[in-house]
C-alpha cells in the first residue's frame, strides 16, 4: 500500500487539505491549459514544490519514498497538479549542486517556484566569468507559474563546442529568473493539458558561470542521503509516481461509476457484472504489483545510499527499471479503466477520458520511455554502457 500522506509531517495534513479543492477544479485546469496561479500558489505554500531542496535551505529534503507518496497523492486528485509538483520539485535538486551561498540566492524562498529543461535545446558561449545564453526548450512544464527557470545548453567557447572527456559535447544547466524568458504558446495536445508544458525562449542573456550546473560531471555539495541518488532516477521516479497517482484516480472513478450505471436496457449495475469485477480486480493486482515492486527497488537503492554513499549502477539501473514499468503498467490500469466506462468514458465530461489521456502522454518522458528497457538491459547484461544518464 502507498504511504498515508498524514504521515509526512508537517506536509502531508496541509496537502492533503487542498486535494478536493484541486479534484473540482480539474476540469478548468485542463481548459486553462496550465496550472491556475492560485492553486500553484497554494501548492507552494504548502510545501509541494519544496520535498527536495535541502534542509540547509529551508527545504523538507524528504526521503524518495516519501516524494513517492505526496506526488502520488496530488496526481490521485488531478494528474496535470501532480506533474507540476513533480518538475518543480525535481528541478529543485539544482540546488544540491550549487554553491551555497549561490543556492541561497534562488532557494532561500521555501514558497518559490522553480522549472526547466535538461535538454540542452540552448547555447552558451563562455565570456570568462559568465555566459551569454539564448535557446529554446520543449516541455517546460509550470512555467507560467515560475520564479526561476533553467534550461540544457551547449557550452562554446571562442565558437568551438566544448566537450566531456569522452569527446560527447559538454552541456549545463542555465539558471535564471523566469522575468528573462519568453514563454510560448505552444501546448496543444493531447493529454496533461493543464501542466502548461510549452516552450520557452530567452535570447543574449547573462548567466553567472557559479549560477550553472552539469548534472553529469558536477558532484553534489550537499550532503544528505538524499542527493546520492541520481538526478535522472530520481526524475524517473518523479513521473512514476504521478502515473501511478492517476491510475488510482482511474479506478476511484470507475468504481463509482460501476456502483451508479445501468447500462440501457440493463436491470443490473455494471458492479454486478462478473466481466466487470475481473477486469478491475486484475487492474488493481496490476498496479499493486508495479507500487511493491516500485517500493521495493527504491528501498533497496535508499539503503545503498545511506549506508555506502552511493548506488551501484545495478542499483540505479533497477531504480529506472521500476519507475519505467510502475509508468507503463498505470497506462494499461487507466486503459482498462477507460474500457470498463464503456460508452459514457468517451464523452469529455467524463473523467475517465482525462485519466486515459494523461497516462499515456507520462508514457512518453524520456526518463521512463521504453528505451529505458534496453538501456537497464545492457546493464543487467554486463554489456559496456554509458552510465551518464542513468
Amino acid at each position: 500500500m502507498m504511504q498515508p500522506l498524514e504521515s509526512i509531517e508537517p506536509l502531508g495534513h496541509a496537502i492533503a487539505m487542498l486535494l478536493p479543492g484541486i479534484a473540482a477544479r480539474a476540469d478548468e485546469i485542463e481548459q486553462t491549459r496550465h496550472l491556475p496561479a492560485d492553486i500553484a500558489q497554494s501548492m507552494a505554500q504548502a510545501g509541494a514544490f519544496n520535498i527536495l531542496r535541502p534542509k540547509s535551505l529551508q527545504g523538507l529534503e524528504l526521503t524518495p519514498m516519501e516524494m513517492v507518496a505526496v506526488l502520488h497523492a496530488i496526481a490521485r486528485a488531478e494528474a496535470s497538479a501532480g506533474w507540476c509538483a513533480m518538475i518543480g520539485s525535481t528541478t529543485a535538486l539544482n540546488a544540491a549542486y550549487l554553491a551555497h551561498d549561490v543556492a541561497k540566492e534562488i532557494y532561500a524562498d521555501p514558497h518559490s517556484i522553480t522549472g526547466g529543461v535538461f535538454a540542452p535545446m540552448g547555447r552558451a558561449d563562455d565570456m570568462g566569468d559568465h555566459y551569454v545564453v539564448s535557446g529554446r526548450w520543449q516541455w517546460g512544464s509550470g512555467s507560467a507559474n515560475c520564479d526561476w527557470l533553467s534550461g540544457g545548453a551547449m557550452i562554446f567557447k571562442d565558437g568551438e563546442l566544448q566537450r566531456f572527456d569522452n569527446g560527447a559535447p559538454y552541456h549545463r544547466m542555465m539558471i535564471f529568473p523566469a522575468d528573462q524568458a519568453e514563454l510560448l504558446d505552444t501546448w496543444h495536445v493531447m493529454g496533461m493539458k493543464g501542466t502548461g508544458s510549452g516552450d520557452f525562449t530567452v535570447k543574449q542573456i547573462i548567466v553567472p558561470k557559479e549560477r550553472s550546473v552539469s548534472l553529469i560531471a558536477d558532484k553534489p555539495v550537499e550532503p544528505g542521503a538524499l542527493y546520492q541518488f541520481p538526478v535522472f532516477g530520481l526524475l524517473a521516479l518523479g513521473v512514476a509516481s504521478v502515473a501511478l497517482g492517476n491510475a488510482a484516480g482511474a479506478l476511484d472513478e470507475i468504481e463509482a461509476l460501476a456502483k451508479a450505471k445501468k447500462p440501457q436496457g440493463g436491470q443490473r449495475s455494471l458492479a454486478e457484472r462478473g466481466v466487470v469485477q475481473t477486469e478491475l480486480m486484475r487492474a488493481q493486482a496490476k498496479l499493486g504489483g508495479a507500487e511493491a515492486y516500485l517500493r521495493e527497488c527504491v528501498e533497496a537503492c535508499w539503503h545503498g545510499a545511506t549506508t555506502r554513499g552511493e548506488l551501484s549502477p545495478e542499483e540505479r539501473a533497477l531504480l529506472r527499471l521500476a519507475a519505467t514499468y510502475a509508468t507503463e503498467t498505470s497506462a494499461e490500469v487507466a486503459k482498462t479503466a477507460f474500457t470498463i466506462g464503456g460508452g459514457s468514458a468517451v464523452y469529455m465530461t467524463s473523467n475517465l477520458q482525462r485519466r486515459f489521456r494523461d497516462a499515456h502522454v507520462a508514457t512518453q518522458h524520456i526518463a521512463t520511455a521504453s528505451s529505458v528497457y534496453e538501456l537497464v538491459g545492457r546493464v543487467a547484461l554486463g554489456l559496456p554502457t554509458d552510465l551518464a544518464m542513468l
